[in-house]
């Protein structure tokens, strides 16, 4: 009898997960995919173009501790802002974000 053998991927000696999609947006620069994937135990959620070239950003980690209800929303807010400022919500700067917050609070838009 032959035991079978369970090969487990491992990067920097840490085992890695699947990457698994959990949603896609599209902006002017083009469509954009969000990944998540277990880190050595920890949850991690990443932005990369669906293309695959391009930069690939972390957006957050540890989410596991925190429960699906977190990362459903962290998912629906990051959408939302990667459509309404039509950019990559983490390599957007704070002070642009900030002040198209204002400048949409303004003309009513929120």
């Amino acid at each position: 009898m032959t035991t079978p053998t369970v090969t487990e991927i491992r990067r920097n000696g840490n085992p890695v997960g699947e990457r698994i999609e959990l949603a896609r947006y599209t902006i002017t620069a083009g469509t954009r995919v969000l990944l998540g994937q277990r880190v050595d135990g920890t949850v991690r959620v990443s932005d990369h173009p669906a293309d695959g070239r391009g930069r690939a950003v972390l957006v957050e980690r540890g989410l596991e501790q925190d429960g699906n209800a977190a990362l459903v929303a962290l998912i629906n807010d990051y959408v939302q802002q990667a459509t309404l400022h039509d950019q990559v919500p983490m390599l957007a700067s704070p002070v642009d974000r900030y002040l198209d917050h204002l400048e949409n609070r303004q003309e009513g838009v929120v």
